[in-house]
Parts: structure tokens; C-alpha cells; sequence
């Protein structure tokens, strides 16, 4: 109707034409908002084409070689499998080359969007260069393999690439070609070598969990007892430590090895026992002959590498930090764990290690943990990059090594390198995308910078499995051309020159991760750890060849604090348990045979006692004590509350020592036998027995009255004797003198006083 007004010629009042624009507004508000949300509200073929993402998995197996050069080709290997409800037709894979990558962060943004299929590439380049496949029906999976010239993929200039492997094809439900899967993943471009290479320090873990008990065999040579033979499948040929071995012998890395997995292999190359199922007997184990091949194929293998050697059983520096610093006697442990370290490696490799370096699990540190870790002597904690971060905003990564304070030197790894393959690698898909992200990323640290050369370190996790193990080998060999990088030990790096600008600043306790706080061991393991120690203190000191016990439970103490027990504290617990009870039920071999009630019936006697010592060693420096509790009645070897004399058994045997005893009234009186070492600390269990004095029986009463009338007899006859005598002096004149009388002597004690010296040979029993 405005309109019509309009063009009556009427001119609208101001009110109206105000009116006029608000009606338009509102009603106009609609439209915008449609418009405005068009972009979510996506068109019905767009919206398929969504609904459609997915429905097929596409994985690359391979991509050779990895970092190509001028005039070669690619391959590029993998399957695609239908996933969805439908079968694809017309269906083919093609290739397509994203952009060029500007750096590390942009590498790790394409990486979380490598499956998103509406992320845009370049057009595929089709022809020749696609696999196509009439149908692919549901749940069928189809391999494919394109092989493409390097000139036809358009590189621009030196960079990382995105290269994407789709495939596109139609369905019932829609009858036009889509995208229905995508994989992407990096194409390294560096054609001409660069000046200044990155210095790529590769570590090369060779550890492995616990596997050797503390107990060993009575026999000579100290059989060593296993928990279980799970060892020999990680040595035998494709086994993890046979992977390691084998692929580490023809790579430019630094080898860090535990001294604990060396000694527990080397006790294996010959008699070992294993313990049952049931934990109570053992077997013979039988794995000597892969035990000794692993060995010589790893002398060979490191022969002229670096090798760094953990401290033994590579205990966990951060639970000592955290939980175990303030339990007396735990950082001796680490400083032992030290020592042996580099005679163990020397000893069995015939190589020199190094001991200067410390590993805290992740590289995660915080003060107390440097503090713990170079507290042995070694001046280069390894951390990592996730936990000694940046702070000075440096556009470059740079170099490994930070000085941090007090002579100290942090090997600063890596985080996004030394992650790289902690996936699982078993899967082929998986262990292409790792290397090809790994070698990306090193060729984006020396573009950052192409100027300045750096030091970059690499610590993979501690126990890579076999195919992780494989994945690293087949990475680090793709930069075997040293395009942009070179090999670097881990010595060299550590004495690089340090960027100026790198943050040294070590952590604080708050930041160390929640996670791996959470997998630390228990302080109640170090408590433990103390206990175990004391006792093992005590027992060496009367062993005549203490090194047969000390040796071995010195290094399961040692296996207790290790690393490998982190997340599995119950199983933790279950061995320092093992390690306690083996202990005690040695310590118990050498005990005070129970004695029976004993009567003194006289003014003293011999007191027995038997020490029984059923080891196979002799025993020593130990003195036996006897306490009387009632030293009025009854006291010991002259007039004492307490006795005591020196013991020494033969192995196997059993020795009686004898104590004298003296009674002074009657009654029963309990002694105390205890065993202690020379320097008064008690030993085993102590022994009561009772003896009951019982001085004046009936039988004694009848003695002493027999006595009595003897001697009034004697007086009688004496009596009678001097009598006549004076009767004959008399007679004879009375001048005579006296003589010499026979005198009564005085009375004997009733039982004599046996030797105390130790029992003559007829007295040991053997055992």
C-alpha cells in the first residue's frame, strides 16, 4: 500500500517513512540470517559429501625412499578397506601435494588434520598416476602401490610437503564421485645439501625389566636363580633385545645400556635355574646357546661406538628424589649402583663406558631430581624439551646442551623427535606416518636456521619394542645421505657450545608431571630397601665368605629401585618381598638349637649350649651369651649375671659351647641364650631354658648325713687314738712329744667343674 501512495504522488510524512524502513528491516532480518548461516547449513550434496567422509580407511604402508632427491621416483604402498554400508564403484586412489610447511608447529597443525577431507590440496594428479578399482565391496580391503617421478610432483622449492593418498568413488546413495578417504602424510624435500647440518645425537636404550631373583643355588658356583625364562624370547632371533642388537650394529648411535641386563644375560650363558609356577621348586633353564649369541653379536656390535653405561638396574632417580631421599642409606645405593656400573660393561663388552651421564625416566626433572641424579658424580642429567621449556621465545630449536648450575650440564632431548615412535608400530600404516613425521621435523630444525649449526638429541622411550625398534632404524637411516643432518655422540654433544639464549632455568617441584608422579615407587620401597640392607649388614659380618651373599643381594636391592617398576607397584612389592623373606630364611640357618629344662643338683655344673649353622659357609665372629635372671640363685662362669663365649661353625655342622654354672640357692631359673655379632648386635632369635637348682635334695641330705657320721666316727676314733697315746706316754714316763696326726681334709665339692672350652671334633654333628 506504500508503494501504491507512492505513486499517487503522495510524499510520506517523516513518521511514515520511518515506519517504512523498520518494517524493512525486520522483515528483511530473515534473509540475513539465512544468509549468514548458509555456510553451516551446508547444500544437500555438500552435506553427503560430509556424510561420506570416512567410510573408507585408507592406510600407507610405505613411502620409499622417505627424503627423495633430483631424479628419482616414489613409491607409494598401502590398502584401502570399505568400512562403510555400501560398496564403492568407479572407485580410485590418487595422489595429491599440499603447500609447503612453514615450520615445526605447522607440521604438528597438519598432522591432527591428517584424515580431514576437506582440507584442500592441489588436484590430484591423476592419468597413470592413480590405482583404480571397479568395485570395493563392504568390508574388503584392496592393496595399491603408485609409483611417481619426483619432477611430477611439482616441488617448489626445499621444504616439507603434504602428500595425500585418497580415495574417491560413488555409492548407491550417492551417485557422484567423493572423497571417501584420506590419508596425508610428509614428503621431506631438500634436493642439494645444506652447509650447516643439524647434529643429531641418537640414544639407543638397551635396558629390560627385572628378571633375576637374589636366591642362588648352594653349589660352588652359585647357580643363579630367574623368576621366570621370559628373558631368552626378548634375545632370540626377532625377539626385542635381538632387534635392538642387530639394527643398532649398523647405525650411527649412541648405545645406553643398563650393566644389569649385561650381567643377567651373562648368567645366563650358562647354568641358571628357573623358578616353577607353583614359586616353591625350580627347573633348569635352557636358554645358554641364545643367551651366548646375543652377547658376542653385541661386542661386535658396539665395537668402536659410544657407549653409555645407566647406573646398575637403572634405578629411578626421580622416586629417589621424591620418595626416597629422605630414608637414610638410599642414595648409597645409587652411588654403588654407580660403581659396579662401569666394571660390569667393561668386564663382559670389553669397552670403556661412560658413567657421566644420568637418565631420569622422560627426561622430566625439577631440582631434587638434579639434585639426586648427579649426586653419584655424574655432571649431565639427559631431561627433555617438554620439561626444561622454552621461555626466552627462540624462533629456532636450539642446541642440546644447557649449563644449569654447580658444574652441571643438561643434555636437553628433543620432545617431538623423541615421542616420534611410541605408538604402535607393529601396524605398518603407523610406523610409515612416524618416520616420515620424523624426518620432517628434522628437516624443519635446520631450516629454522640455516645459518647457525645446532645440536639436537634424541631419547626414545627406555624399552622400545621390536618394530618400534625397526621404525627408528628405517627413519635414521633415510638421512644416511646427511642431506641436513649428521650423527653425533652423545659425549661430543654434551661439550657443544650452548645457545646464549636457551632458557638453563631447571623447573620447580610444581611442574613435574602428575602422571609421572603417579607411577612413582612408594616411599614404603625405600623403607623396605633400608630394612633389607640392615639386615644383610648384620648377617655378612659373621660369614666367613660374606661376598657369596653380598654380591648377589646387593644387586636385588639394587633391581628394587629400578626404573622398570614404575606404573607396577604391586608387582614392585612382590619382589622386595622375595628379596626380605630369602634373606631371613638364610639368616635363620644359623640358630640356637632349643634347649630342655636342666636340674643343677650340686654346688656347680657344665652348661651346654649347641649352635646349629646349616649354610654352606662357616660362621664366624659371633659370640654366645647366657643371662641368668636370678643371679642370686644362680650366676655364671664365677660369680657373673652373664657369660659369654666366642662361636665358630664349620658349614653344615653344629658346635655345643659350654658355660659353668654356680649355685647359690635353690629354685627354678630361667636363662637367656642370644647369639650377637662382636659388635653387640643381636643375631637371630634368643633361647630361654630353665634351669632348676636344686642344691640340697634328699640324695644329697643322705650324702651329707653319711658324711657327718663319718666324721664323728673319725672324731671318735681320733678321740679314742690320742687317748690311748697319752695313756702309753704316761706309762712311759710322760716325756715324749706328740706327732704328726693324720688331719680329716676339708670336703670336695659335689660335682667338678667341667672345661668350658669348645667342644673337641667328637662333639660337632654334621648336618
Amino acid at each position: 500500500m506504500a508503494k501504491a501512495a507512492d505513486f499517487q504522488g503522495m510524499i510520506p510524512s517523516p513518521a511514515r517513512r520511518w515506519l517504512r524502513r523498520t518494517a524493512g528491516l525486520l522483515a528483511g532480518a530473515p534473509l540475513v540470517a539465512g544468509l549468514l548461516y548458509l555456510p553451516a547449513a551446508a547444500p544437500a550434496q555438500a552435506t553427503e559429501k560430509a556424510a561420506g567422509q570416512h567410510t573408507v580407511d585408507v592406510s600407507l604402508d610405505a613411502l620409499t625412499p622417505g627424503a627423495p632427491v633430483e631424479g628419482e621416483e616414489i613409491t607409494v604402498s598401502g590398502t584401502v578397506t570399505n568400512r562403510g554400508k555400501e560398496a564403492v564403484t568407479d572407485a580410485h586412489v590418487g595422489l595429491s601435494v599440499g603447500p609447503r610447511l612453514s615450520g615445526r608447529a605447522a607440521i604438528d597443525a597438519a598432522d591432527r588434520h591428517s584424515r580431514d577431507a576437506n582440507v584442500r590440496d592441489r588436484a590430484e594428479l591423476g592419468g597413470k598416476f592413480t590405482k583404480k578399482f571397479a568395485t570395493l565391496p563392504v568390508g574388503i580391503s584392496e592393496s595399491f602401490s603408485i609409483t611417481v617421478p619426483i619432477d611430477k610432483l611439482d616441488l617448489d622449492d626445499q621444504g616439507i610437503y603434504r602428500l595425500g593418498v585418497s580415495l574417491s568413488g560413488q555409492t548407491p546413495s550417492r551417485p557422484y564421485e567423493q572423497t571417501l578417504g584420506i590419508q596425508r602424510t610428509f614428503l621431506p624435500w631438500q634436493p642439494e645439501a645444506t652447509e650447516k647440518k643439524t647434529q643429531l645425537t641418537y640414544l639407543w636404550p638397551l635396558i629390560s625389566s627385572t628378571h633375576l631373583t637374589a636366591e642362588t643355588g648352594s653349589d660352588e658356583q652359585q647357580t643363579p636363580v630367574f623368576e621366570n625364562d621370559d628373558l631368552g624370547a626378548e634375545l632370540a632371533p626377532g625377539g626385542r633385545l635381538e632387534q635392538l642388537v642387530s639394527l643398532g650394529r649398523e647405525l650411527p648411535v649412541t648405545w645406553v645400556i643398563d650393566p644389569d641386563l649385561l650381567a643377567t644375560v651373562n648368567a645366563m650363558t650358562e647354568s641358571y635355574d628357573v623358578k616353577s609356577e607353583d614359586g616353591e621348586t625350580t627347573v633348569a633353564g635352557k636358554n645358554q646357546a641364545v643367551a651366548n649369541r646375543w652377547l658376542n653379536d653385541l661386542q661386535k656390535a658396539v665395537e668402536g661406538k659410544k657407549v653409555v653405561a645407566l647406573p646398575f638396574a637403572d634405578p629411578d632417580l626421580a622416586s629417589l628424589a621424591h620418595r626416597g631421599k629422605d630414608v637414610p642409606g638410599s642414595l648409597s645405593h645409587l652411588r654403588r649402583a654407580t660403581d659396579v656400573a662401569a666394571t660390569t660393561v667393561k668386564s663382559i663388552l670389553h669397552t670403556e663406558p661412560s658413567t657421566d651421564f644420568s637418565w631420569p625416566v622422560n627426561g622430566a626433572v625439577d631440582p631434587s631430581v638434579v639434585d639426586v641424579a648427579t649426586s653419584a658424580g655424574a655432571h649431565n642429567v639427559i631431561a627433555r624439551s617438554d620439561s626444561l621449556q622454552e621461555t626466552s621465545g627462540l624462533p629456532y630449536t636450539p642446541t642440546a646442551a644447557r649449563p644449569i648450575g654447580g658444574g652441571t650440564t643438561a643434555v636437553v632431548a628433543d620432545a617431538r623427535l623423541s615421542t616420534a615412535f611410541e605408538g604402535d608400530m607393529s601396524k605398518a600404516g603407523e610406523s610409515t606416518l612416524a618416520i616420515q613425521k620424523f624426518l620432517a621435523q628434522t628437516l624443519a630444525v635446520t631450516l629454522q636456521d640455516e645459518e647457525k649449526q645446532r645440536s639436537v638429541v634424541v631419547a626414545p622411550q627406555r624399552l622400545p619394542s621390536a618394530s618400534q625398534a625397526q621404525s627408528m632404524a628405517r627413519a635414521l637411516h633415510s638421512l644416511d645421505a646427511q642431506r641436513w643432518s649428521q650423527p653425533l655422540d652423545l659425549e661430543a654433544a654434551s661439550k657443544t657450545k650452548p645457545d646464549a639464549r636457551a632458557t638453563t632455568d631447571v623447573p620447580g617441584p610444581s611442574s613435574y608431571p602428575r602422571s609421572l608422579s603417579k607411577q612413582e615407587l612408594a616411599a614404603k620401597a625405600f623403607q623396605d630397601i633400608k630394612a633389607t640392607q640392615a639386615k644383610l649388614d648384620n648377617f655378612k659380618v659373621i660369614l666367613t665368605a660374606p661376598d657369596r651373599v653380598v654380591t648377589p643381594f646387593g644387586n636385588a636391592i639394587n633391581r628394587a629401585m629400578s626404573a622398570s617398576w614404575r606404573g607396577n607397584g604391586p608387582k614392585a612389592q612382590t619382589y622386595r618381598t622375595g628379596v626380605q623373606s630369602y634373606l631371613a630364611s638364610l639368616t635363620d640357618e644359623v640358630q640356637l638349637i632349643q634347649k630342655s629344662d636342666a636340674t643343677l643338683s650340686g654346688r656347680s655344673a657344665t652348661v651346654p649350649v649347641t649352635v646349629q649353622n646349616k649354610l654352606v659357609q662357616g660362621v664366624d665372629h659371633l659370640v654366645l651369651r647366657l643371662t641368668s635372671t636370678k643371679p642370686t640363685r644362680l650366676n655364671m662362669d664365677g660369680g657373673q649375671t652373664v657369660a659369654e663365649q666366642p662361636v665358630k661353625v664349620a658349614g653344615g655342622h653344629s658346635q655345643s659351647v659350654k658355660f659353668t654354672a654356680t649355685a647359690n640357692a635353690n629354685g627354678p631359673v630361667p636363662v637367656i641364650a642370644q647369639l650377637y655379632t662382636e659388635d653387640g648386635t643381636p643375631y637371630g632369635r634368643s633361647m630361654v631354658f630353665t634351669v632348676d637348682v636344686n642344691e640340697f635334695t634328699p640324695t644329697v641330705m643322705l650324702v651329707i648325713a653319711g658324711g657327718v657320721l663319718l666324721l664323728v666316727l673319725a672324731g671318735i676314733r681320733m678321740y679314742t687314738q690320742r687317748k690311748r697315746a697319752a695313756a702309753r706316754e704316761a706309762a712311759d714316763g710322760g716325756d715324749g712329744e706328740g706327732d704328726d696326726s693324720e688331719q680329716p681334709s676339708d670336703p670336695t665339692p659335689d660335682t667338678g667343674p667341667e672345661s668350658s672350652n669348645p667342644s673337641g671334633t667328637g662333639e660337632k654333628v654334621d648336618r
